[in-house]
Formats: structure tokens, sequence, C-alpha cells
């Protein structure tokens, strides 16, 4: 098992910034990589942003693509979601998530290729 517990959400006005936090603990050699989605009542989970450990190859979902930076620290066990110019629609709970799958070619984008996932934090932005 592992444990995902995230942080640094809040409230922000438009075109502020926040930095989140996500800490793994127990299993943590079986990660391949981490991701950040995002959900909203109604909807379903949006997926923003994944990181390879080896490597730290990045992928990014269109949507915040120049404005969201993940990281990561692998000896920390550590993923942050760096988020600039922030918008009324950013307005969700921020998850992060842990796979155990690694692939060269694969773009690892969908609920389903995460295993393990973290309980969310708030995170608001006024106009």
């Amino acid at each position: 098992q592992v444990r995902l517990v995230e942080s640094g959400g809040g409230l922000v006005q438009a075109g502020g910034s926040l930095r989140l936090s996500c800490a793994a603990s127990g299993r943590t050699f079986s990660s391949y990589g981490m991701g950040w989605f995002r959900q909203t009542p109604g909807k379903e989970r949006e997926f923003l942003a994944d990181i390879t450990w080896s490597g730290g190859k990045t992928y990014y979902a269109d949507s915040v693509k120049g404005r969201f930076t993940i990281s990561g620290d692998d000896a920390l066990n550590t993923v942050y979601l760096q988020m600039n110019s922030l918008k009324p629609e950013d307005t969700a709970v921020y998850y992060c998530a842990v796979r155990t799958y690694y692939s060269r070619t694969y773009v690892f984008r969908s609920e389903s290729d995460y295993i393990y996932w973290g309980q969310g934090t708030q995170v608001t932005v006024s106009t």
C-alpha cells in the first residue's frame, strides 16, 4: 500500500499562484511515476500532469500546459504542482496519484493508469 497526502490548497485570487505538494509513504518503491488530477462536482476526474521518476519526463493536459508545472523529488517520494495564472475555472479538488507502470512510449493520463490516490485538496480561485 502507498499512502498519499496532499497539501497546499486554499483560496487564491484569479491570476495568483499556488503550489500543491503530495507526499507518499509506504511501498513507494513500486512507484514509477505520479500524476495530478482535479475534479469538480458532477464532472469526471480530469487529468492535469504526469511525471516519470526515471528521467523526469513530464506530460501535461492542454488545459494547463504553460501554466502548471509538475516536479518531484524521488528520494523524498514527493511530487509538486506549481500552478500559476490561476483562473476561476481552475477551482476544484486536486488529487495526486501513483502509478506502478512504466513505458517509454505510452502516455499516462487515464484514471485507470494510477493505482493509489490521495484524499484531495481544495483549490478555490476567486474573481
